[in-house]
């Protein structure tokens, strides 16, 4: 039988000092991140979850119907699977009790690196998405695009190798 939505990777342990690419999807794909009061509220649940779980925020983007993060563990304890419970769990929440009905689809998409330009590529394609999607001509311009600990310049160049 098919799954319905992707698996967990078989075999790997997710604690550590990885970098992840996750892409989480409103329930029912629902444009929930139009507005910054959405998009600040959620933001400060990632903050939380990230500081409790020990994981830098390298690069997101909130784009209306779902949410491109790249993280990375910032210890050798850091445990994505927790990271990412904690982070939906506590969205999910606050989300619910701020602005009623439920925030995400039961599962989402991660990704482990797994060569060195992983990270460089991802925040690349984390910071496009805006542009690739016509909401906005350069990246720089989108609201709900950053990070937890670099400026968007040092994300663009990040991003370009510049």
């Amino acid at each position: 039988m098919i799954p319905l939505h992707p698996l967990p990777l078989r075999g790997f342990c997710y604690v550590g000092r990885h970098y992840y690419f996750l892409t989480w999807c409103c329930d029912y794909r629902q444009t929930l991140f139009t507005q910054a009061d959405h998009v600040d509220l959620v933001r400060a649940q990632f903050l939380r979850a990230e500081a409790e779980a020990e994981f830098d925020n390298i690069a997101y983007c909130f784009m209306p119907d779902h949410v491109h993060k790249v993280i990375r563990g910032r210890t050798p304890g850091s445990d994505a699977r927790r990271y990412m419970k904690l982070a939906k769990q506590y969205s999910g929440f606050y989300f619910a009790k701020t602005f009623g009905g439920r925030l995400w689809q039961g599962y989402g998409y991660d990704r482990v690196m797994l060569s060195e330009h992983e990270p460089r590529n991802w925040v690349r394609y984390t910071i496009e998405n805006p542009v690739r999607k016509g909401l906005v001509e350069n990246v720089e311009d989108f609201p709900f695009t950053g990070s937890g600990i670099y400026s968007m310049r040092q994300l663009m160049e990040m991003a370009y190798d510049v």
